[in-house]
């Protein structure tokens, strides 16, 4: 699975930047999270409860940072983990680039899961996926500006690679990422 997509946030770049790695802040962002916790600075472990077509499960997410240029840009890499509803893999790369007073956010995703999800097919997990994205970053937006996020338009996605890839902000981060980005991816 592979995701990309881009929001316009009536925000200062460097508090974007802060939002997206404050636990807190994005707890109350992505739907159905039940913790976000700060391991260290490169480190979270999540857990968000999420459906995915007749998929309904506690999704346990492992999240690292790397290639990090703050508050510019970094990779998320996620290992989710959903029982026997079945697990995912992935990476997303986030980039934040500052125009006038508002930041404009970048995520590119790739994603792979396996069991119960798996069957459901991509089409399903990339709309669910998508809604979460969506739904997160219209959050986020509130959350940190008090104003709507505007989406821009997705950037072309790559091949799909089936070992791993680019894992979505957060969400998508989470259950895609993560489904988040989550996240997400």
């Amino acid at each position: 699975m592979e995701q990309a997509g881009e929001y316009r946030i009536a925000a200062a770049r460097e508090l974007v930047w802060q939002g997206l790695n404050d636990p807190d802040v994005l707890a109350r962002c992505i739907d159905g999270c039940q913790s976000m916790d700060k391991l260290a600075d490169d480190r979270f472990d999540a857990a968000v409860k999420a459906k995915i077509g007749p998929v309904s499960a506690l999704f346990k997410a492992e999240l690292s940072l790397e290639d990090i240029a703050a508050p510019a840009s970094y990779t998320i890499n996620a290992n989710v983990k959903g029982g026997p509803a079945g697990f995912g893999k992935g990476k997303a790369e986030v980039n934040l680039e500052a125009d006038g007073a508002d930041t404009i956010l970048r995520y590119a995703v790739k994603a792979s899961v396996g069991g119960k999800l798996a069957q459901v097919g991509s089409r399903l997990i990339d709309g669910a996926a998508r809604k979460m994205a969506d739904d997160f970053f219209l959050a986020f937006g509130r959350e940190i500006s008090g104003a709507e996020p505007v989406a821009g338009k997705p950037a072309e996605a790559a091949p799909v690679y089936e070992t791993g890839g680019q894992w979505k902000i957060w969400v998508a981060v989470f259950v895609a990422l993560i489904l988040a980005m989550i996240f997400a991816f």
